[in-house]
């Protein structure tokens, strides 16, 4: 298959998987008026899980799970305990104290995040550009919390923020983590979401949550597993496997956030705020700031999108 052929297809699918994500954020939102977080958490676990194996059959890549869990059950066990069940268990307790918009924007840091982490982590070298990003970028984090009150320093939901905020650290270091993943992606994927349906259902018997909801958030879950946690991921992973550039790909994920902000407007109904468009354009422009003159090097961590 030629090459141009190849890259129209990582366009298409790199395109399909950043619109696809910027929906989520409405989406969760509505789920969560009819679900707690640890029951979104656990519902869309357990349709991504399903959308999962749905591929692997698909693929004929079934018989592999148990011959890949008995390599790396380590591995399946700690990454599916970050991401999904604790990483989505913060982030839609996030998107349930903040409205849509602010929760969405502030989860954009999440590059700068981990360009930071990679720091102590990945040993490299922070630059001045990366200095400069952050400040830039979390510059607007506190425009968006503090809805331009930025003298008052008075936040609109202090803990909604923290995390928001938190949500990004624990992306960021799944994805830095996951560089050193010898699991083939989508069946590492798949491991991830079958050991942490355990944990999520354990944690809802916990607290009193396994009553079925209402159809509405079972229909939202099941929107929100399949496509934002399942599908859309092998749409991303197959985009990066197939393009020449993955910087291309990567930009994709620009267009997301005014998408999603127009979705959130329609769909939620949220009016959207002055602060939030400030906010959010601070964020782009140290993003685009950190990227535009000089290249990251090879050895930085490439992940996908989050919510």
């Amino acid at each position: 298959m030629s090459s141009a052929h190849n890259q129209k297809k990582a366009y298409a699918f790199g395109l399909g998987a950043v619109l696809a994500w910027s929906t989520v954020a409405s989406a969760f939102k509505l789920s969560l008026q009819h679900l707690s977080p640890m029951q979104l958490v656990l519902y869309a676990s357990a349709a991504s899980l399903l959308s999962l194996l749905s591929i692997l059959a698909w693929q004929r890549r079934l018989p592999e799970l148990a011959a890949a869990f008995r390599l790396h059950w380590k591995s399946s066990l700690l990454f599916g305990a970050v991401n999904p069940f604790i990483y989505y268990l913060v982030l839609f307790q996030a998107y349930s104290l903040l409205p849509a918009q602010e929760a969405q924007a502030i989860n954009y840091t999440w590059a700068l995040t981990m360009t930071l982490l990679a720091v102590p982590l990945l040993k490299q070298k922070l630059r001045a550009q990366d200095a400069a990003a952050a400040l830039i970028c979390y510059l607007g984090v506190l425009v968006i919390g503090t809805r331009g009150r930025l003298l008052e320093l008075h936040f609109s939901n202090q803990l909604g923020v923290l995390l928001a905020l938190a949500s990004t650290l624990l992306w960021a270091g799944y994805w830095i983590f996951n560089t050193r993943d010898a699991r083939e992606p989508v069946l590492g994927l798949t491991l991830n979401f079958a050991c942490s349906l355990p944990l999520s259902l354990a944690w809802c018997a916990w607290h009193g949550q396994l009553a079925l909801p209402a159809w509405q958030g079972l229909a939202g879950a099941a929107y929100v597993g399949a496509l934002e946690m399942g599908f859309t991921f092998v749409l991303w992973l197959s985009a990066m496997k197939l393009t020449r550039s993955t910087a291309s790909i990567a930009n994709l994920i620009f267009l997301a956030p005014m998408a999603s902000l127009l979705l959130i407007h329609l769909i939620v109904g949220e009016a959207i705020l002055p602060s939030t468009l400030l906010g959010l354009a601070l964020i782009l422009g140290g993003l685009l700031a950190q990227k535009l003159p000089l290249r990251r090097a090879q050895t930085q961590p490439l992940a996908a999108p989050p919510s």
